[in-house]
This record gives structure tokens, C-alpha cells and sequence, in this order.
């Protein structure tokens, strides 16, 4: 359960995150509410994981270039989970203290939607490596990004061009439609703080539906400053 906006230190800022498979658009959504929330003359950082810290920016490489599914994935989930307790402690922290409203492409929900339902590590695994790496520390708003995996495949696809697909990206139909599900599930179980999107729409109309759940959820009183 989230924590409630009566429980947030007065001045600190909000903790945004995205989640979602292959190619829903998290980069793009980011990027709209972003300018949207720097528009209403709030601080705003942009982040992103594996990475957002230079000793987190190490470890995506080697996630990504494959390296942790070679080592098996409960190898894998300590590499998320050292590139975390880097970028929290060093970009995110710092910034939520300092009343910045940080958006966060991917968090804690990817390890164990990716590593959890579907690499199968233990829920007490994972569980124990959060509490080590981040605490307390939970997004005030996660949005999930959902999308029929053919579009979103094609997407990354269009996307990378000719390079070579990432570790992820290179996974077989079926893994991404255990993701799609895993994710879904993730959203149903916690209610409070996840809200499922619609993707399967252009960006614009998706940027409005994210809007409307923020303004929902984060800014329920109108103020001048916010406009639709």
C-alpha cells in the first residue's frame, strides 16, 4: 500500500515510475508528462533503470549485453539490485528531499515482474534484497503501460533498426506474453498505487490518459498553476 499524501514530509517531491514490456512507450510517456509537469512550474528529473547513476549505468551494460541471464537469474537480481541500492541512494533520494518530483522509466516492479514471475525467483529473495537496497522507498504512482505484445514487439523492432536486440528484447513470444500478464497481475494487486494504461493508442491520447489518472491521484484539488 502506497503511502498516503497525509503520511509525505511536508516539501517532498513525488515518486513517478513506468512499467510495461517491450516497446509500450514508457520513454515517450515519461517524456510528455514531463513537460507537461515542468509546464506547471514543477522541478522534474527524469531517471531510469538499470541505470541513472554512474555505477548503475555498469551494471545495465552487463544486464543487458546478457551477462546476468548467463549467471542464472537469481545472479541477475543482484545486479538489479546493486544498480538500485547506487541509483537510489545517489539520484532519487537526494532528489524526493529536495521536493523534485522524480519519473522513473522501470523500478522494483520490473525485478519482480522480469526475475519473479518469470525467472522464477523466490518472492522472499527479492523481498529481502528491497529491504536491503531501498527500504521504505515506494513510487507514490507507478502507471503500467499495457499493449497486445505483437505491437509493442514491432515497436522495439522499428525502434533498434538494425541493431541487435538486448537481452530482453531478444526473449522468445511466449516470455512476453508471461511479462504482459505478470504485469497485469502487479496492477490488480495493488490497486492503490498502480494504474493500468491503455498503450494501444497514439501517444498524445495515451499522454491524456496518464494525465487523468495523475491529476486523480497526486492533484485532486484544482489549482491554477495545473491546467488540463
Amino acid at each position: 500500500m502506497s503511502e498516503s499524501t497525509g503520511q509525505r514530509p511536508s516539501g517532498r517531491g513525488r515518486f513517478i515510475t513506468f512499467e510495461g514490456g517491450e516497446g509500450t512507450g514508457k520513454s515517450t510517456q515519461i517524456k510528455k508528462l514531463a513537460g507537461r509537469l515542468s509546464a506547471a512550474r514543477l522541478r522534474i528529473l527524469v531517471t531510469r533503470e538499470p541505470g541513472g547513476s554512474p555505477g548503475a549505468e555498469i551494471m545495465r551494460h552487463l544486464v543487458l549485453s546478457g551477462m546476468g541471464k548467463l549467471l542464472g537469474p537469481e545472479a541477475e537480481t543482484l545486479l538489479f539490485a546493486a544498480a538500485r541500492d547506487d541509483h537510489v541512494h545517489t539520484v532519487i533520494e537526494p532528489a524526493l528531499k529536495q521536493g523534485v518530483w522524480v519519473l522513473c522509466d522501470r523500478f522494483a516492479d520490473s525485478t519482480r515482474a522480469y526475475q519473479g514471475s518469470l525467472g522464477s525467483v523466490p518472492a522472499g529473495l527479492i523481498n529481502a534484497m528491497q529491504r536491503v537496497t531501498i527500504g521504505d522507498l515506494k513510487p507514490d504512482l507507478t502507471f503500467i503501460l499495457d499493449l497486445p505484445v505483437e505491437i509493442g514487439l514491432a515497436r522495439a523492432a522499428a525502434r533498434r533498426g538494425s541493431s541487435t536486440p538486448d537481452r530482453f528484447e531478444g526473449e522468445k513470444l511466449a516470455f512476453h506474453q508471461g511479462l504482459r500478464e505478470a504485469y497485469r497481475k502487479i496492477s490488480v494487486d495493488d490497486p492503490a498505487r498502480c494504474v493500468l494504461i491503455d498503450a494501444n493508442s497514439d501517444p498524445d491520447t495515451v499522454a491524456g490518459r496518464v494525465w487523468a489518472a495523475l491529476r486523480e491521484r497526486l492533484l485532486p484539488t484544482p489549482a491554477s498553476v495545473i491546467s488540463a
